[in-house]
């Protein structure tokens, strides 16, 4: 189980992950949903450099009731860009930041994922609560 604390987020991210672009239709990211078993995935300009983040819950958001819609048409909403939902300035980590302190930033503040970035803002990859569990195994098993 020490061993945990020598692994770092470059050790057990998800490199490259699946992206979507600001101007990507949330239909094309409920089928991303769909198709796999994200939570949310970053969102990226043509540098590869992190501008949001977009979620299930982002997602909902787009259907809350509100004194313009009493009844959210869902074609049309389905039809918005994901800009317009996503979450703007997430939380992230760095390659080489220890686990010990995603495990305890996870815990803390109740979030499912983080995404990676470098120096830059670029987008390298994705370290989720799953990915915490597998290492937490990996220590206690002797390694990755």
């Amino acid at each position: 189980m020490y061993e945990f604390i020598n692994y770092c987020v470059r050790d057990y991210m998800t490199a490259d992950p699946s992206t979507v672009a600001p101007a990507t239709r949330l239909r094309e990211l409920q089928a991303l949903f769909d198709n796999h078993d994200f939570n949310g995935v970053p969102v990226i300009d043509e540098q590869r450099n992190l501008l949001g983040v977009a979620t299930k819950l982002d997602l909902l958001k787009a259907f809350t009731f509100n004194s313009q819609s009493i009844v959210p048409q869902y074609e049309s909403i389905m039809d918005h860009r994901v800009e317009e939902v996503m979450t703007r300035e997430p939380i992230t980590v760095t390659p080489n930041m220890p686990l010990t302190r995603v495990l305890q930033r996870v815990v803390d503040m109740r979030t499912k994922s983080f995404p990676v970035v470098d120096e830059q803002g670029r987008i390298e990859g994705v370290i989720a609560r799953e990915d915490l569990l597998c290492a937490l195994r990996d220590a206690t098993a002797g390694g990755k």
